[in-house]
This record gives C-alpha cells, structure tokens and sequence, in this order.
C-alpha cells in the first residue's frame, strides 16, 4: 500500500470568548469614562453660565455706577445754582429719593404758597424720566388730588438731556401758565377757559389754606 502523506490542516484556534470578568470590567470603563465626560461637559457649562452672570453683574453694576455720578452731579449743580423759587435735595441718603419744594410765583393765584412736592429717579435714570408729584393740594387743572402731573417731558417728551433742575423750573412755569388743553381735571381746565376769574379766586383760597 501506498503510504499517503496526509498534510494535516491547519485548524484556526478560535477566538477566546471574552470572560464574563473582562466584558464587565470593559462596560465599567466605559461607564467611567461616559460619567467623567458629563462631569467635564457639566463643569464647563456651570463655568460658562457664572461667566455669563459675572458679565450681566458688572454691566449692571457700571450702570448703577453711572446713575448714581449723574444724580450726584445733578445734586451739586441744583445745590450751587438753584431754579427760580426752587429747590430740591435727598431725602436721608438715599440718592434716589429726592424732597423739593416751590414756591409759588408772584402775580399767580399760587402766590405766597409753599408747595412740598416728592421726586423719585427710577434705576434706569437718565434714561427714563424721574417721578415727580405733588404733596402740597393745589387747584389746579394740570395737577390732579394725587399729586400727579401732567407734563410732557415727564412722559413723552422725556430726554436724556434733560436735568431735576429744567423739570422743576418746567413744574413752577405752570403755575403761571397752566395748559389747559392738556388737562388731568378736566372741570378746573373747562374754569380756566371760560370763567378765569373764579379759577383764581378758588386756586388763591387753595394756596391759602394748605400751601400757606
């Protein structure tokens, strides 16, 4: 018989099965390293949020900053060189709460009188324009029993530009030139038009019992 050399195949060594040991410490890693990304991806966004914060905190800081130097320079300039039968100052020292006081213009009905009257800057003054009103009653048809006054440029017609010290001389020149056509009462603007003569009688009577 012919002896038949039989080459013996090469059997491929199949591939070792990943213990359950390995598969379980390869899903920790990757855990670790997903959980340790987050972490990273969490940091930086609180990082980025506080510098945001930080950012928002220092322009509103500069902006307070800028109000309060304007309210003190406008102090200075009113406290050296007062209106015309005007003046007005802090209440305490709080800068944006201010006390002013009028008084009432020769040859007006309001003559004689001392009219007290509040100013509040609001915290984006010079921007906005300040709350002023009176605490003295007065008859008046551009002055309502709140105090309230209707006035152009402490609505509309407000400008940055604008100082304390023109709205008040701007307040006083309504006392002898009230706008009628522009009323907050209506009834006392309707006597001023057509009955003057009582208008004066009654704002003087007024002016005599609560701004005297």
């Amino acid at each position: 018989m012919t002896n038949k050399k039989v080459e013996s195949k090469k059997e491929e060594t199949p591939a070792t099965p990943e213990t359950p040991i390995e598969i379980v410490e390869e899903t920790t890693s990757k855990d670790k390293t997903s959980v340790e990304t987050k972490k990273e991806t969490k940091k930086e966004t609180k990082k980025r949020l506080k510098k945001k914060i930080l950012k928002k905190m220092k322009m509103l800081l500069n902006l307070l900053l800028l109000q309060l130097l304007n309210i003190q320079k406008e102090l200075a300039e009113i406290s050296l060189d007062p209106p015309c039968n005007c003046s007005a100052g802090p209440k305490g020292d709080n800068l944006y709460e201010w006390s002013s006081t009028i008084m009432g213009p020769a040859g007006s009905p309001y003559a004689g009188g001392v009219f007290f009257l509040d100013i509040h800057f609001p915290q984006d003054y010079p921007f906005k324009p300040p709350k002023v009103v009176y605490r003295t009653k007065i008859y008046h048809c551009n002055i309502n029993s709140s105090g309230a006054i209707c006035l152009d440029i402490l609505k509309d017609n407000w400008s940055p530009a604008l100082t304390i010290s023109k709205v008040l001389l701007s307040i006083c020149s309504l006392l002898t030139d009230p706008n009628p056509l522009d009323p907050l009462v209506p009834s006392i603007a309707n006597q001023y038009m057509n009955d003057k003569n009582e208008h004066d009688k009654i704002a003087r009577e007024w002016t005599k019992r609560y701004a005297s």
